[in-house]
């Protein structure tokens, strides 16, 4: 018997095991299950010759001090990648051509982004009321604040960016909580900027005073990654978890075993038993489990949707495209004549990634606004991204190679009614001690936020291990 399984060897469950195995628990005591031969989730990296290609996220941002925490400890810091300061100009395809974001309030009047009623409306914020209610869509808050014009352009390209999503379609305060805190500590927008900007001059002030140096990251920190991938993160925990980690192992369903603790069942037929089980997978996973243990609880698990997604990645070679492209990518809000929701200059954010004689670009495709784009087979799928890149950018130039990585459980969405649906498994949770659910269906998307949670579940995890007697004669799985 198992004291602890895990459900989910993505970056949630990896890192929740190793805080437990941090806190000492034995390995023989703890199994993570993944369903895949690889561990990693969604964060894997493939290298093709010299082209390092990242089938899910690129990277986190460095702000978090949990992350860079567990590379602390894990030793690995030496590994660390810095994206190039040119990641730092980023660019909308809206009105017919790529536009460069501006970096503050007084950029917008002359982007070009708006109409001139919309960017005038924008510099009316800090004289809107506070209001909205309770679950009010991203896109109704910033209808709301910055007028409609600003909020199908521009939050609507970040909600795709962030959660190939669609702005109204999603609840504000559970998808961008800082934005909905905003408002309500500072009652505006601007007024929040200038607040937060102070606050951070104060802190760097103190900074300075204590350690002689500002801190590396900027307000919204610094894009970084691995020498060899992002997936370095979740291969060293990987490893580290070594014989606790089992792939392959597909669960289907989990189980009250009495007196106490949990029956676990595989693909296979086979069980295994534990005091406690973190279901780290996606959500629609996780309702399919825990079927037989509690209907309700899989009901709610089951009203949380993810938005397929696509992603391509493209290689050139630098003669045939003129020059390497200067800046992070761009984005495209809904309604202005182009399919892709976007695409990263891979080559240009990062050192490494493609030989320096080559242009590497990944653009996405699909999500909430265009759920049937999963089912494009692969010649219609390059077909619509060189069609989009040449209205985009001008990119006339053919693809000397392609890959395609396609994403059918995709991104989770907080829909309306996802702070209420989370409350609600939380109190069914209650009714099942011993069994927590983790991973970015849930209070966050970001690498960063399933790292965050992951010592603080993992404390919960040893409390109620530590209150449970180990049944005598069982052996560990």
């Amino acid at each position: 018997m198992a004291r602890v399984a895990i459900v989910g060897g993505g970056i949630s469950g990896l890192a929740i095991g190793w805080e437990l195995v941090s806190l000492g628990l034995p390995h023989e005591d703890l199994v993570v299950f993944e369903a895949d031969a690889q561990a990693g989730g969604n964060m894997k990296t493939e290298r093709t010759g010299s082209f390092v290609l990242e089938t899910g996220p690129n990277g986190f941002l460095d702000n978090s001090p949990p992350t860079l925490d567990l590379v602390h400890r894990l030793g690995i810091e030496d590994r660390l990648l810095v994206s190039n300061e040119s990641s730092a100009i980023r660019y909308l395809f809206c009105r017919g051509k790529l536009r460069k974001l501006p970096t503050g309030p007084g950029g917008m009047l002359f982007s070009g982004m708006l109409s001139l009623r919309g960017r005038l409306r924008v510099f009316m914020e800090p004289f809107v009321k506070k209001g909205g209610f309770k679950e009010e869509s991203a896109f109704d808050f910033a209808a709301r604040r910055i007028g409609k014009d600003a909020a199908a352009t521009l939050v609507d390209a970040m909600v795709s960016g962030v959660f190939a999503g669609n702005a109204r379609e999603l609840e504000l305060s559970a998808a961008f909580p800082k934005m909905a805190a905003m408002e309500s500590e500072y009652g505006g927008l601007v007024r929040a900027m200038i607040g937060l900007a102070k606050k951070r001059k104060r802190e760097a002030v103190g900074k300075v005073a204590s350690s002689g140096e500002a801190g590396p990251a900027g307000p919204g920190g610094t894009l970084t990654s691995f020498k060899d991938g992002f997936d370095e993160l979740s291969n060293e925990l990987a490893c580290r978890l070594g014989p606790s980690l089992k792939t392959g192992v597909r669960i289907m369903a989990l189980e009250k075993r009495a007196p106490h603790g949990y029956r676990i069942i595989d693909e296979r037929g086979e069980t295994c038993f534990a005091d406690a089980v973190i279901l780290a997978g996606p959500a629609l996973a996780s309702s399919e489990i825990v079927d037989r243990l509690d209907p309700e609880l899989s009901s709610v698990l089951g009203t949380i949707p993810t938005a397929a997604v696509t992603v391509v990645a493209t290689a050139y070679k630098l003669k045939d495209v003129g020059r390497q492209p200067h800046g992070f990518g761009f984005l495209v809000p809904r309604g202005h004549g182009v399919r892709i929701l976007g695409c990263l200059w891979t080559s240009s954010i990062w050192d490494g990634r493609a030989p320096d004689d080559h242009v590497l670009l990944r653009t996405m495709v699909g999500g909430a606004h265009d759920p049937a784009a999963i089912e494009i087979d692969d010649r219609g799928l390059m077909a619509l991204v060189a069609e989009d890149l040449k209205k985009t950018m001008g990119l006339t130039a053919k693809p000397e190679e392609h890959w395609i990585f396609r994403h059918k459980k995709g991104i989770a969405q907080y829909t309306p009614g996802h702070t209420r649906r989370l409350e609600r498994i939380e109190e069914l949770l209650a009714d099942h001690a011993g069994v927590f659910v983790s991973g970015s269906s849930y209070g966050g998307i970001s690498v960063n936020h399933c790292i965050a949670q992951a010592p603080e579940i993992a404390g919960k995890v040893m409390r109620t291990i530590d209150s449970t007697a180990n049944p005598a004669g069982d052996k560990p799985s």
